[in-house]
């Protein structure tokens, strides 16, 4: 079997907690550590008992700190192209002090048309992770690896699904809530096309024992 033909495994993990998530807060760029309860709630989890080989994280905080706690061995890539959406002057702002905002309630009901003020646009969002989930898969592919791990954003790993799940879905039809992860295998096409099989990875206190 050539080296193109081998299977491809890619899990993708939300990062912890922090405390404008605990607020419900839009914080997309905002470079925010992970919260004390977002700490111990990954400290129970233990050390990911799985091993990769490659090892990306976006490159704010929170998913730093995550991959730091749940890969404590292991160097990171840090890779911005795998931010959250950039909010712009919605940053840090929870849905009560927007919902009189017209504008945010447009983009509530059409996001692939309307753009934050000051931030992305969902076309420059989603060009964005493109580029750099091709920059990894090549990087990938050159190291001859076939199982790597990213740790990232809900958004980023809601677009990424909703692209390459095995069954075509929308950006919200995925839940992605911290603590969980999924893991997406190609038999062929090693993360070009939709992927062969889905699972999801639920983090469970003290995995190892």
């Amino acid at each position: 079997m050539g080296f193109m033909d081998e299977s491809l495994a890619i899990t993708l993990l939300r990062h912890g907690l922090t405390e404008e998530n605990e607020r419900h807060a839009y914080i997309g760029w905002s470079d925010f550590s992970l919260s004390e309860k977002g700490r111990k709630q990954l400290s129970h989890y233990g050390i990911f008992p799985t091993s990769f080989d490659e090892y990306v994280c976006s490159d704010l905080k929170r998913c730093v700190e995550t991959a730091q706690l749940l890969f404590p061995n292991q160097s990171f890539h840090k890779c911005p192209a795998f931010r959250e959406m950039h909010f712009g002057k919605w940053e840090g702002k929870t849905y009560e002090e927007l919902k009189n905002d017209g504008l945010y309630q447009r983009w509530l009901q059409d996001f692939h048309s309307v753009q934050p003020p000051s931030g992305e646009s969902f076309q420059q969002f989603t060009e964005r992770i493109d580029s750099g989930w091709n920059q990894f898969i090549c990087n990938l592919s050159l190291n001859g690896g076939n199982k790597a791990v990213i740790v990232s954003h809900g958004g980023v790993i809601r677009y990424l699904l909703s692209k390459f799940s095995p069954i075509k879905s929308e950006y919200w039809d995925w839940k992605v809530p911290i603590g969980t992860g999924f893991e997406l295998i190609w038999k062929h096409g090693r993360g070009k096309n939709r992927c062969t099989s889905l699972r999801e990875v639920i983090l469970t206190e003290n995995q190892i024992g």
